[in-house]
């Protein structure tokens, strides 16, 4: 299985997340993109854990149930292991290597890089172009992941009745979506150092990208469970009750100053200790902006506090700004899921590499 593979039309992106899996099919006309089918289906509580599978069986139903709800006859998917879950590094090799040479070189150089025999991996490298300050050098992305990773994300697949084609990196897809988010930018999104901080379910990933290839990338454990759990806590409810009151409403009125107040602070506090990690390890890179992508993104007035705390402008992601949608896509739920649709999108894009 490899991480970077290339693949065939209509290869559907799916993000296993903690809370949800995720389901997008796009298709291309000209330059533009279209949204054929998507959906979001909600995961148990610990099926997915730390971005681990924990529950195969559970997350296959999920994604079988996904599937139908879509409506999609796409039977191809991508899916993605966890940035935390895979080693990479860049390194030189000579720009006269025929492919199969280089192969065989990489498997050499991994050797070093990787701390477990290469029979428990799955190892796979790009070329990302001429060496900057030696042009008789290539720069190579040398990727790999516990082989249990990305077995367990295939194996998802195949009992929901889908073909894994291409297993790839989160971060990888987040710069790969990145790119649709051009218009939602001031200035030309190749000057630009950006931020985008995934807030998801139990994670909070920071990637930073410059020129559009990710420089940094940090997870920390926060997200929208804590949210729920204070939600559930406070007010006496189940957590299904509580997740249900989190994204409808019907809460007291005291919950958005008691509650959800100090939880977009403590967000907030999250984003910016990340740019501090990443302001004390980086080539004095200034962050031109924030995006805001996955859950919790479009809890209301989030990106004025960043502003306003932080100092950088910041914008909700918004992948599907530009494209149209087949008459199965309702408008309103595709705009209301779109800043957790980031990954799903980086992995549909597959379809045309």
């Amino acid at each position: 299985m490899s991480l970077f593979k290339s693949k065939e039309t209509a290869i559907l992106g799916i993000d296993i997340s903690t809370a949800a899996v995720k389901l997008l099919e796009l298709s291309k006309t000209g330059s533009r993109y279209r949204v054929e089918s998507y959906a979001v289906v909600a995961l148990p509580q610990d099926a997915v854990v730390d971005k681990n599978i924990a529950n195969i069986e559970v997350v296959a139903d999920t994604i079988k149930l996904a599937v139908k709800q879509s409506r999609t006859k796409a039977k191809n998917a991508c899916v993605a292991v966890a940035g935390s879950s895979v080693m990479s590094k860049v390194i030189q090799m000579s720009a006269d290597l025929k492919s199969d040479e280089m192969e065989e070189q990489v498997f050499i150089e991994a050797d070093q890089y990787i701390p477990y025999a290469l029979d428990e991996v799955n190892l796979d490298f790009e070329v990302q172009g001429e060496n900057a300050d030696n042009s008789s050098m290539v720069n190579v992305l040398l990727a790999a992941s516990r082989r249990e990773n990305v077995d367990d994300r295939v194996e998802v697949l195949a009992q929901a009745g889908l073909k894994a084609k291409i297993v790839d990196i989160e971060a990888f897809s987040m710069e790969n979506a990145f790119l649709l988010l051009a218009e939602q930018l001031p200035k030309a999104i190749e000057t630009q150092t950006v931020a985008i901080a995934d807030i998801g379910a139990t994670m909070t990933t920071l990637n930073v990208l410059s020129e559009c290839r990710t420089i940094y990338s940090r997870e920390q454990s926060f997200g929208g469970k804590q949210l729920t759990e204070e939600i559930q806590r406070r007010y006496g409810l189940s957590y299904e009750e509580a997740g249900l009151a989190k994204r409808q409403g019907g809460l007291p009125d005291n919950y958005i100053t008691d509650v959800l107040e100090p939880f977009k602070q403590a967000m907030v506090q999250q984003i910016s200790r990340s740019l501090q990690f990443f302001a004390s390890s980086s080539a004095n890179k200034e962050i031109d902006s924030i995006i805001l992508a996955g859950g919790c993104a479009s809890i209301s007035g989030l990106e004025k506090l960043i502003k306003d705390t932080i100092g950088v402008e910041s914008y909700i992601a918004n992948p599907f700004i530009n494209m149209a949608l087949s008459s199965r896509v309702k408008p309103q739920s595709l705009s209301n899921d779109a800043p957790a649709m980031m990954i799903a999108s980086g992995l549909a894009l597959r379809s045309f590499d």
